[in-house]
């Protein structure tokens, strides 16, 4: 139980963790500095995780982890189509 609710904490600040630079990136219109392949192996390795996740939720554990990481794979996913919009002023 004290492990479940570490993942859900620990999960949630990292998947939250995006939307200051989602902020900015809207705001600014201008995601120039970033770079890509960055985040695009970011969202790749959340991706296997992800798979790993759905599984583990299959076989009757992991719910926790499906749910945070589902939430950051989305953020990730949204940097990275932020990144190719406004990545090139």
């Amino acid at each position: 139980m004290v492990f479940d609710v570490l993942q859900i904490i620990g999960g949630l600040i990292m998947s939250f963790g995006y939307i200051p630079q989602i902020m900015q990136i809207l705001q600014t219109k201008s995601a120039a500095d970033l770079n890509l392949k960055t985040f695009l192996l970011m969202l790749l390795g959340i991706s296997l995780m992800e798979i790993y996740a759905i599984n583990l939720f299959v076989h009757g554990a992991g719910g926790a982890f499906l749910v945070t990481n589902t939430i950051s794979m989305a953020a990730a996913t949204i940097m990275v189509g932020l990144i190719v919009r406004y990545g090139r002023r």
